[in-house]
């Protein structure tokens, strides 16, 4: 996977319960603008399987990058953003770990998610006959909690393909924070209800991140997909510098 453009390739990370296309807007900015993008497809299966999955897909990429995440997805940009070609960490609506955290401590430390009470822990057995659990978020308020600033027929759409996440991603602690070594921006989704706005700026004021909120919900990424490109391309240009 290699590019010939002089601009970074941009590598967007989605979070639970969603995939790739919650991108696909964001994409065509950034496409418009001549950046090549990689949309990974985040396998939810736990901090560390993914973040081994996305260094993968760092290591068959030439040239700079900038990572960016949404929900989730900031967990494992931070354990897999070490690499020197990574330049930037970009997270919108996002949660960003320090080492020896898990991502469930974050929505826990303040007050105000709606996570806990939105969503079901679901019991299944693997193949070796070992019991796990996965999370889905419940259909009545999934509009509501995730993406109230969304058209309703576009929240349908994202609660009909809403993807299965391993209780894992909640539980496993980092080992590493890329953002302790990189330069970070964060989006502040200020009408998100699954990541309280206290929580989101108590990790920029710990991560020193160049901060930009931004009036939208969870989804931001569907609801101002302009105003995400535009931090994106904001810190692939001070990369540049």
């Amino acid at each position: 996977m290699t590019s010939k453009s002089t601009q970074p390739t941009i590598v967007l990370v989605h979070g639970a319960f969603e995939d790739a296309s919650i991108w696909n807007r964001v994409i065509q900015r950034l496409h418009r603008d001549s950046y090549p993008v990689v949309a990974f497809a985040n396998p939810l299966l736990g901090v560390s399987v993914d973040a081994a999955y996305l260094r993968s897909a760092i290591d068959r990429i030439q040239g700079p990058i900038i990572l960016v995440a949404h929900s989730y997805g900031g967990a494992v940009i931070t354990e897999a953003g070490g690499d020197e070609k990574v330049k930037s960490l970009v997270y919108a609506g996002s949660i960003l770990p320090a080492a020896g955290e898990a991502p469930a401590q974050l929505i826990e430390r303040f007050p105000g998610s709606s996570f806990p009470t939105s969503t079901d822990v679901i019991p299944y057995t693997r193949p070796d006959g070992t019991s796990g659990k996965y999370v889905l978020y419940q259909a009545d308020k999934f509009h509501s909690q995730v993406a109230a600033d969304v058209p309703a027929s576009e929240a349908a759409m994202l609660l009909a393909t809403q993807r299965h996440m391993d209780f894992a991603c909640l539980t496993e602690k980092l080992t590493s924070a890329a953002w302790t070594t990189k330069p970070t921006w964060q989006i502040l989704t200020t009408q998100d209800l699954a990541i309280p706005l206290a929580e989101q700026k108590f990790e920029a004021d710990r991560a020193q991140s160049t901060v930009i909120e931004i009036n939208a919900s969870h989804a931001v990424t569907v609801s101002n997909p302009d105003a995400v490109a535009d931090v994106i391309e904001q810190a692939a240009r001070a990369a540049a510098k």
